[in-house]
């Protein structure tokens, strides 16, 4: 948002980001807790009948004015067949008015996007793809439930570039069981040989409900220590950076121009749509999750807004979150984008001074004058958790 002096203060304005799950996958990796399903006889159309519901209700509850940045993800939103994928771009243009220019991004699995469901997409709206590559080590990708293998993701960015499309991202994992930085070392240089605009690395976090927390349990995960997880780490950062990228969010790399515009509004606590089995939303001060499964979820849509729960964010809690998930951005959290967000003269420096002037003197952050506010230091983005928990309860 540029014109700050523009927008009501507590996400009074109307979402300008949208973001829609598809729960379905072809099969659940052993590390993954998202709400997806196997697709396999699931009632894919009437989940699609459902969404269509959901969007037409969110509609007439809280009109859009513009939508700025679509984002599909899952599940593998890209297990639709082209028929179904057509069908669903048209809802979702039939209710949610997209502005010009505007980021629209799905989520897709290498070796699901041949060309017909490729031309469905473009021919839908969609303009960025985001690959789960994980790895491009074939025995890491069977060990961590992955089905495709390191070759079909250079096909299927081949394919995505033959159709069209030139904004496109990968994520790779590292972290992962039995790797070794060679293994990392590798994956990078074969990532960098697509010449993508945009690169998401994350690490292996286990969470529970999934079969790696049942194998960490019996202690049956051999995962990297937490040195050798810290190397993995900054050979990304100096290999992407070598190569020309911006690291401009702790765990992303772009080129310029081809940052996430829409999970910028995430990192930047602004409101969006969530629809979709299990999907978080936030507008107007409150946030809501939607019901999980498939079913429940297409039932509760006949009748009514499929709520599983939703909560009103006191100004205290959003606080908390504008720093947490702000300074997750290299370029930090702004003083004015505060005051956009909770009022003329809420000012971050008085309301968290304790929190801030701590990290500052541990060397964890450091204050920027234009635009004035505040970053993580080299330091804390190696530390970002100590940093974004300061800020709980302050």
């Amino acid at each position: 948002m540029n014109e700050t002096t523009t927008v009501p203060p507590m996400h009074t304005w109307t979402p300008r980001a949208l973001y829609i799950h598809i729960p379905f996958c072809t099969n659940k990796c052993y590390y993954c807790d998202f709400n997806s399903y196997v697709a396999e006889g699931q009632p894919i159309d009437a989940y699609l009948d459902a969404l269509e519901l959901e969007m037409e209700r969110t509609a007439a509850a809280l009109p859009p004015e513009r939508i700025e940045t679509v984002f599909v993800g899952g599940g593998t939103p890209t297990v639709l067949n082209p028929v179904q994928m057509a069908r669903f771009l048209a809802s979702v243009r039939r209710h949610f008015p997209l502005a010009p220019g505007a980021e629209y991004t799905m989520e897709a699995n290498p070796g699901t996007t041949d060309p017909a469901k490729l031309e469905a997409m473009r021919e839908g709206g969609v303009n960025r793809i985001s690959f789960g590559a994980q790895t491009f080590d074939n025995e890491l990708l069977k060990r961590i439930g992955r089905i495709h293998e390191a070759d079909d993701v250079v096909r299927s960015i081949a394919n995505a570039k033959a159709a069209g499309f030139s904004n496109l991202s990968i994520d790779l994992m590292f972290g992962l069981p039995n790797q070794k930085l060679h293994h990392l070392q590798d994956s990078v240089s074969r990532a960098l040989e697509l010449d993508l605009p945009h690169y998401s690395l994350y690490s292996l976090k286990v969470e529970e409900n999934t079969l790696f927390h049942r194998l960490y349990e019996r202690g049956e995960l051999p995962l990297p220590e937490e040195d050798e997880e810290v190397e993995m780490y900054r050979h990304l950062m100096e290999r992407l950076g070598g190569a020309g990228y911006r690291h401009y969010e702790i765990s992303n790399f772009a080129r310029p121009g081809f940052e996430s515009r829409h999970n910028t509004v995430y990192w930047r606590n602004e409101p969006y749509y969530g629809l979709g089995a299990g999907a978080h939303g936030y507008a107007r001060g409150i946030r809501h999750v939607n019901i999980k499964g498939v079913q429940p979820y297409i039932d509760a849509a006949q009748v009514k807004l499929p709520r599983l729960e939703s909560h009103e964010v006191l100004p205290e809690e959003a606080m908390e979150d504008f720093m947490m998930v702000g300074l997750r951005l290299l370029e930090g959290v702004r003083s004015a984008d505060f005051e956009v967000q909770f009022g003329p003269g809420e000012r971050l420096e008085v309301r968290f001074d304790d929190a801030l002037r701590r990290l500052v003197g541990q060397g964890l952050l450091e204050k920027t004058e234009a635009p004035e506010g505040f970053r993580l230091t080299a330091q804390g983005v190696m530390l970002g958790n100590e940093v974004f928990g300061a800020f709980l309860s302050e």
